[in-house]
């Protein structure tokens, strides 16, 4: 086999996983009504369905992705698959919301070594440039549109029942599993240095510890004693782990990489597109099955059109990228993706599904299609080989830790008149909290793409300066 060929085979079977890991979260989404309405869930309840995944996942997700620099990515991508086959199995047979919940968490700690590996595998299979822009945004079209089609898929299966939601995915990542050895040869490069054990347990506390106190915060209160005191403690974690990254000779996350302006906006792009998104498709759950009685398939059905948008277009975002850049890009999905949630402001008893259904997940569909790839590929430029685990890392981690503070707002949101009782102004008014974000995730776009035409023109001076 090629070199070339061996390649792309591996970028095959890292894109088969990161679909498998976009399908679960989804395909969770459509079955929550029939989970919360089979185990007796309260809507604040509920939301840990989906939250203790995201709590694994977020929390973990920096010391999955230097575990995979130091201890070799392929090894700790299969070790990791392992445990992902085996949490998926045990939480389609729970019978139990607390066992059913822990079971998510520990796959959402998988993940967060698994995601990480996979992306820093890519970036250093494949040279900077044309090449890598191609595989990445296939990769990242392939969550993206795993994402979205789970939805349909989730909903097919709900019907039979929501379990099979949760079973799907084990065959799929044994089959994974099996192949994976395979085609992912070669050295298992490591990064040289030493492990910040300091560093990870600062790192992994403040992230769980954030992430929990968000997700509960609705139920105890915003200005509660615990929230206060547990967001104080966060603070403090972190200015403990920033004290520590400091003084180590080999630490945990070098902040020199917090320096590039392009993979900050890149970061923060990712932590609004996800958790906007996350917080409105929570949302949309409630509406179109709770409210308005929809099927599970019906729901899923309305989703459909930014699945197929993604997936049509997954093969010509690296392409996209070389011609016009990847800040132009984030520009036009960000402002896709404000106004898909603009259109359903407009949600009533009588949803149209021409005048809003449709073209605001057209519109979401084109924000992820061009969005999604594109701060992948901004977020891992100009980065060494030896740290691509820990870019791919602080990504993952802002999309998760995202997720879960917007999705813990939104719930404040819904249940803020008390009881369970949903209505038209309470989903709406969580509707404009996806709005408001996808505004200033395009006003950071604009900014950055701004300083890239500064970048530009005083480069091209410099180089007339020179000649003359």
């Amino acid at each position: 086999m090629s070199s070339s060929s061996s390649r792309w085979g591996a970028l095959a079977v890292l894109c088969a996983v990161i679909f498998l890991d976009a399908l679960d979260v989804s395909m969770v989404g459509v079955a929550l009504p029939a989970i919360q309405h089979d185990l007796g869930l309260s809507t604040s309840s509920l939301q840990w369905v989906v939250s203790g995944y995201v709590l694994g996942y977020g929390g973990l997700l920096l010391l999955g992705g230097r575990t995979a620099d130091l201890l070799g990515r392929r090894r700790v991508f299969l070790v990791a698959l392992g445990v992902f086959a085996v949490a998926s199995l045990l939480g389609g047979i729970v019978d139990d919301g607390g066992l059913l919940i822990a079971a998510r968490f520990v796959k959402g700690v998988a993940a967060a070594f698994t995601a990480p590996a996979a992306l820093s595998i890519i970036t250093t299979t494949f040279p900077e440039g044309p090449e890598r822009n191609r595989a990445l945004s296939i990769f990242t079209a392939c969550g993206a549109s795993g994402y979205s089609l789970g939805l349909v898929l989730s909903g097919l299966l709900t019907e039979i029942g929501w379990r099979w939601t949760l079973l799907m995915p084990v065959p799929v990542a044994i089959i994974a599993l099996l192949i994976a050895p395979r085609v992912l040869r070669g050295r298992d490069e490591r990064a040289e240095g030493g492990h910040d054990l300091i560093g990870a347990v600062l790192i992994t506390a403040s992230m769980l510890l954030l992430v929990f106190t968000v997700v509960q915060a609705p139920e105890a209160g915003w200005a509660s004693l615990q929230t206060i005191g547990s967001l104080v403690a966060v603070a403090v974690l972190l200015g403990l782990f920033v004290f520590t990254e400091r003084r180590m000779r080999h630490p945990l996350v070098r902040l020199g990489i917090l320096r590039s302006g392009h993979i900050v906006r890149a970061n923060l792009g990712l932590l609004i597109l996800m958790g906007s998104y996350v917080a409105f498709q929570f949302v949309a759950m409630q509406y179109f099955q709770n409210l308005l009685g929809w099927s599970a398939l019906g729901t899923a059905l309305a989703f459909l059109p930014a699945g197929l948008l993604v997936a049509l277009t997954s093969t010509k975002m690296g392409d996209f990228a070389d011609r016009f850049g990847t800040g132009k890009l984030i520009v036009i999905g960000s402002a896709a993706l404000a106004g898909g949630y603009a259109m359903f402001l407009g949600i009533d008893r009588t949803p149209s599904l021409g005048g809003m259904v449709i073209p605001g997940m057209l519109l979401m569909g084109i924000a992820f299609a061009l969005s999604f790839p594109s701060l992948n590929i901004q977020a891992t430029t100009g980065v060494d080989d030896d740290e691509q685990g820990l870019a791919s890392g602080l990504l993952n981690t802002s999309g998760q830790v995202g997720g879960a503070i917007v999705l813990a707002v939104v719930t404040a949101v819904l249940t803020s008149g008390g009881g369970e009782t949903l209505s038209i102004g309470s989903l709406r008014s969580a509707i404009v909290v996806s709005l408001v974000l996808a505004l200033v995730g395009l006003a950071i776009s604009a900014t950055g793409l701004r300083a890239r035409k500064a970048q530009a023109v005083e480069s091209e001076s410099v180089k007339v300066y020179e000649t003359v």
